[in-house]
């Protein structure tokens, strides 16, 4: 059984990429070809907003977009302690100070409640400059945009939308990726919409701000590439890698569909067992992981482990207690819901092609384990 089953999508989709991939190697242009600017057009009419840049990663769109920003030494930067280190670590490059924030303890994602609590205590402190917000999609599922893009004007900052697990879904009628006022996203093969190998996208409907992140992305040009008015980044995403996401975009609404039955079938399935993902009224999520929650966690991944299911956990470890962060002064305690979550979470196969029957087992494994 496979966690995350991309031998199964790419046998389905084998022809569409063959062709695509053919197409690139005939023409030669492995460096910003037609498909780049294709899948760019077509990801922005996607999402719903103007300018598509695509790029190099996740991690490459995510610090592009802090550059086109402007973030630097003396600024703080808020974000999601339970979360990949990306988020983070991007404010940090920059010389930018990581302002961690606990999580609700429903949806995973930021809490808007001490979101607000924290910019006002920093703006008071006067450590650092509160400059932006980075909330994170986690898991699927869009953070909560109305609450952080408030806060965010109210005292005049930026927000950066973390996509890259929720690209696809969607919050009050809106796709994720439109849902500030620039967003980045990752195409690592295990994301919702993946290429074979990196890959990642920032959006934006700013005619300006999108200017600079095409100069960012190579190397900072001007007028031609020896004419570098800022310094940038070789951040270019591969033609063949771009072919790769076009013809996987053709069936991702499918798949999307398909992964919405998973979701309901697991959560019949499994009842009370587990403390189970929450999809708030208005939001879809993209799945980008199932991720349940028991204090049997252990118990239940040693079973499943022993009947062939691969489960795995994000995260061990909130971003506030890891060694990388650790000049910021945060000790255990300081973010309750996160350590909380982090010692009991747990994600299960999410996939468009997991089958009625490995569903079946996996969920009569937990619900013996748990009794």
């Amino acid at each position: 059984m496979q966690f995350i089953d991309l031998k199964t999508q790419q046998n389905t989709i084998r022809h569409s990429v063959r062709a695509r991939i053919d197409a690139v190697l005939e023409h030669g242009k492995f460096i910003l070809g037609p498909e780049v600017a294709e899948l760019e057009d077509k990801l922005a009419a996607y999402v719903g907003v103007k300018h598509c840049i695509s790029c190099s990663d996740g991690t490459t769109a995510l610090l592009m977009a802090l550059m086109a920003k402007g973030v630097g030494p003396g600024d703080a930067v808020f974000t999601s302690t339970f979360t990949f280190i990306a988020t983070a670590e991007v404010i940090a490059l920059l010389g930018a100070t990581p302002v961690f924030i606990d999580i609700d303890d429903t949806t995973f994602n930021i809490s808007p409640a001490k979101l607000h609590e924290a910019v006002k205590k920093a703006a008071n402190e006067g450590k650092a400059k509160p400059k932006g917000i980075i909330p994170v999609d986690l898991f699927g599922l869009a953070a909560d945009y109305d609450a952080v893009n408030a806060i965010a004007k109210e005292h005049g900052l930026f927000v950066l939308e973390d996509a890259a697990q929720g690209f696809g879904g969607t919050y009050n009628g809106k796709k994720s990726g439109s849902l500030a006022e620039i967003a980045a996203t990752s195409f690592f093969p295990a994301k919702p919409l993946g290429c074979y190998g990196d890959g990642g996208a920032v959006f934006t409907n700013d005619d300006d701000v999108a200017q600079v992140l095409r100069s960012i992305r190579v190397h900072g040009k001007g007028a031609d590439k020896y004419d570098n008015v800022r310094i940038g980044l070789n951040g270019r995403l591969d033609t063949l890698q771009a072919a790769i996401l076009l013809a996987k975009l053709e069936v991702f609404d499918k798949e999307l569909e398909a992964k919405q039955r998973v979701a309901k079938r697991y959560s019949q399935a499994l009842g009370s067992a587990v403390t189970l993902p929450t999809v708030p009224d208005g939001y879809s999520s993209a799945w980008a992981q199932y991720s349940v929650r028991s204090p049997k966690r252990d118990a239940i991944c040693a079973a499943l482990k022993e009947k062939g299911v691969p489960t795995t956990i994000y995260y061990p470890k909130p971003l506030h207690l890891q060694s990388a962060f650790a000049g910021l002064g945060y000790k255990e305690g300081d973010f309750s819901v996160a350590e909380e979550v982090c010692r009991t979470v747990f994600s299960l196969p999410m996939h468009a092609y997991l089958s009625e029957q490995d569903q079946r087992l996996i969920c009569d494994v937990i619900v013996r384990a748990v009794e």
